[in-house]
């Protein structure tokens, strides 16, 4: 009888029908649309092989630990690597990316089913209806749906939970069992694949805070109108839903399903039912300082991900999201989010996209690949977009001007929905008009960071490629940057083709016939440059014209032998090989790189130099180069110059550690000691110090009149003061007790 009251109420409102259409229709084409995707960079590499761990783990009683042991995952859940190796494992799927994807995808509906759910909640069926429309025309959002383990099932379990806490409060005092239960799911499910999910507790804290105060809010406002009314002077403000008997009762909710969701969210990950207090927090603290540090292609320069601009993130949200979402968030509060019955939920709706946004620009948080570590953030974002261009309408009088404002979100919307139609299924490479599009865009940012265009470039492989004579076996090799995913596209090809892993800027060092490369992690002038792509380049994926995969013929296999005589020693045929590949392309970086060091190495310094400049027009900023042209100038008797491109190189990669030795070294030869020393102490500062340089370093104290016991103390003293200020406790500790014992 609920169902039908339901169902009678909202029969005759064009926008229920549209809402159910819509999600309806999602639930079938999304996962449709992420059986075409490729492989992310974490699911070969990492998160199968982690799930299989888990299964392992479960299966063994425990007693198969890898998953305690492999990288650094065992600091997150994982569940839903585990859930789909389970049922991979269970039903015998080979093609085990299908069942991935189609998992993934479904995860990707439930948050756009959930940002729909919560825009109706606040708004009704329309808003609804453009947040759903919203969310899905959001092609980093979408594609990202296909193939993205963590961030899109924790984002759904996000935007759940937070839905069900609407409802909560709702309900209360009076909530319903299945809204406790759901919410408690939700939390757990979130904690079960990252740590991050503990956020979902001072969400819902702070929720409750505000609904006590708005309610006591109401009640003074009450008990105001009666006293002036009735003259009535004994009626309290802690009546009602803020009665001391309610507040205590949403104490034991919140506590309760805090608690309860706590420990739900470990029973699938095993590091934490180790110990579910110390782990889980030991967790969070890595995440929160996550060590691992990549490279990347930002605002045309390759940078290291944990010393990004403060505004990476915010920046490229802005960026990437469709203008339409960025409009009518903006919107929202000055067309009906603040109206008096609005405040409550609008306040949660913004802080609950801007507080995370916030925390990372705030904590310098080491973050990469865009910004999908918060897409978690984006679903209420987009809440406050739908809710704004429903606001809109109703904020004007005129019906040929509601109508006008009806479609105005659908207009906004053309553009990103041709991206998915032209682009599919790389539409996670998508900029706005606010980032001047892809001829603006393209080299100064990351495109396929994810590697979703390897199973497009192996699959062109696969069908297209033959034997040419060069081929050193039985096998065509295909070389490749990323690995894991070539090879399991290759998988069913084994007798025909080879794998193997090679680097960009050593391509040409190694036997291979066919090369696959997304465009990740090139330098940004190489890209725009007038030799990329390069001249054995065979076939390419494009996005707006532009190349963001590669593959590469050999047609000559020069440059491999003048490598492997090189390594061997017999100079002369390296010369005679190399020099015959510079010939036939003298864009090959690996080439120019083997004949700068044979001519270094004979000191046959000029004709180096021929090479050095030659590389450079190439990629002028390579450190490599840059630090063989400060041995060069040098050798010349330049020692400015060379201390100059040592700062060069530092400036473009604050991580070189040779740099730091070679200017250390030119300053003592300038004499220039307290130089010398700062130079190693910055060294040691971005935690890239070395041997080299600790021998480098103590030797300068020692240059400074200090003994060996002192110098070293002093030495230990710097680690210390340095591990202090990190907050890395444990090699404070460590240093500090040997500063102590000298």
């Amino acid at each position: 009888m609920e169902n039908k009251t339901f169902f009678e109420k909202h029969k005759s409102n064009v926008w229920f029908w549209a809402f159910i259409v819509l999600v309806g229709s999602l639930f079938f084409l999304i996962p449709r649309m992420g059986l075409d995707a490729g492989n992310s960079g974490d699911e070969d590499t990492f998160q199968i092989i982690q799930g299989n761990y888990i299964l392992d783990y479960f299966r063994s009683g425990g007693e198969d630990t890898n998953c305690l042991t492999f990288a650094n995952l065992k600091y997150y859940g994982s569940s839903f690597d585990l859930i789909t190796a389970y049922f991979n494992d269970t039903f015998g799927i080979d093609d085990i990316h299908v069942t991935r994807h189609i998992f993934n995808s479904f995860f990707g509906w439930i948050a756009i089913l959930f940002v729909g759910l919560i825009a109706v909640f606040v708004g009704g069926w329309r808003a609804g209806f453009f947040s759903v429309l919203l969310l899905f025309l959001s092609p980093r959002f979408l594609g990202h749906s296909f193939n993205n383990p963590k961030d899109i099932p924790f984002a759904a379990a996000v935007i759940s939970a937070i839905f069900f806490m609407f409802l909560f409060f709702k309900q209360f005092p009076k909530v319903k069992w299945y809204t406790i239960v759901l919410l408690i799911l939700s939390i757990a499910f979130s904690i079960s694949i990252r740590i991050g999910g503990l956020i979902l507790f001072g969400y819902f804290g702070l929720f409750g805070f505000i609904y006590l105060i708005s309610t006591l809010r109401d009640n003074k406002l009450a008990l105001k109108e009666a006293n002036s009314k009735l003259k009535n002077k004994k009626t309290s403000i802690w009546t009602g839903a803020a009665s001391s008997k309610n507040i205590l009762r949403l104490l034991i909710y919140g506590v309760g399903i805090c608690v309860v969701g706590y420990f739900l969210g470990l029973l699938l990950w095993p590091y934490a039912l180790q110990d579910p207090i110390r782990n889980p927090m030991e967790a969070f603290a890595a995440m929160s300082k996550f060590e691992i540090a990549i490279r990347q292609n930002f605002e045309g320069a390759l940078q290291w991900s944990d010393a990004l601009p403060w505004y990476y993130t915010p920046k490229f949200i802005l960026m990437t999201i469709p203008v339409a979402v960025i409009i009518g968030a903006l919107i929202y509060p000055f067309t009906g989010g603040w109206k008096k019955g609005n405040r409550m939920s609008t306040f949660m709706i913004y802080f609950m996209f801007i507080f995370p946004v916030f925390w990372i620009v705030y904590t310098g948080a080491n973050v990469y690949g865009g910004w999908r570590h918060s897409i978690f953030a984006y679903p209420p974002m987009v809440v406050a977009a739908g809710l704004g261009f429903d606001a809109l309408i109703k904020w004007v009088n005129k019906k040929e001007i509601k109508i006008v404002l009806t479609f105005l979100p659908f207009l906004l919307l053309i553009m990103p929905f041709m991206h998915i139609v032209k682009n599919h299924p790389y539409e996670y490479i998508y900029f706005n008009k606010f980032a001047g599009g892809m001829n603006n865009v393209y080299g100064n940012y990351e495109m396929d960071y994810y590697y979703n265009t390897t199973r497009g470039a192996t699959e062109w492989v696969i069908e297209n490629a033959e034997k040419s004579g060069l081929e050193m076996g039985n096998k065509i090799k295909v070389a490749t940057w990323h690995y894991q995913s070539v090879k399991y596209f290759l998988r069913d090809d084994t007798a025909k083709f080879q794998p193997l892993f090679v680097r960009w800027y050593e391509r040409g060092n190694s036997d291979w016939d066919y090369a696959v490369f997304p465009i990740t992690g090139i330098a940004s002038e190489q890209i725009k440059s007038e030799f990329f792509p390069p001249k054995n380049t065979v076939h390419t994926i494009q996005l707006d014209g532009k190349p963001i995969a590669i593959v590469l013929k050999r047609t000559d296999k020069s440059d491999y032998l003048g490598n492997k005589f090189k390594k061997e020693q017999q100079w002369d045929s390296a010369f005679y090989y190399l020099n015959r590949a510079v010939q036939l392309d003298p864009a090959n970086e690996s080439v120019l790189m083997n004949l700068i060091e044979l001519h270094m190495m004979k000191n046959q310094t000029d004709s180096a130099k021929m090479y050095m400049d030659q590389f450079m027009k190439i990629d002028p900023y390579n450190e490599s180069v840059n630090y063989f042209l400060a041995y060069y100038f040098l050798q010349k008797g330049d020692a400015d110059q060379a201390l100059s491109t040592c700062k060069k190189i530092l400036k473009y990669n604050f991580k070189f550690g040779g740099a730091y030795i070679l200017a250390s070294q030119i300053y003592i030869q300038k004499n220039e000691i307290k130089k010398a020393e700062k130079m190693l102490l910055e060294m040691m500062e971005h935690n890239v110090m070395n041997n080299e340089g600790v021998s480098l370093l103590i030797r300068i104290y020692q240059a400074q009149g200090m003994d060996e016991r002192a110098a070293y103390k002093k030495l230990y003293k710097k680690f210390a003061e340095k591990y202090e200020k990190d907050g890395d406790e444990e090699n404070y500790e460590l240093y500090y007790k040997l500063y102590r014992k000298m």
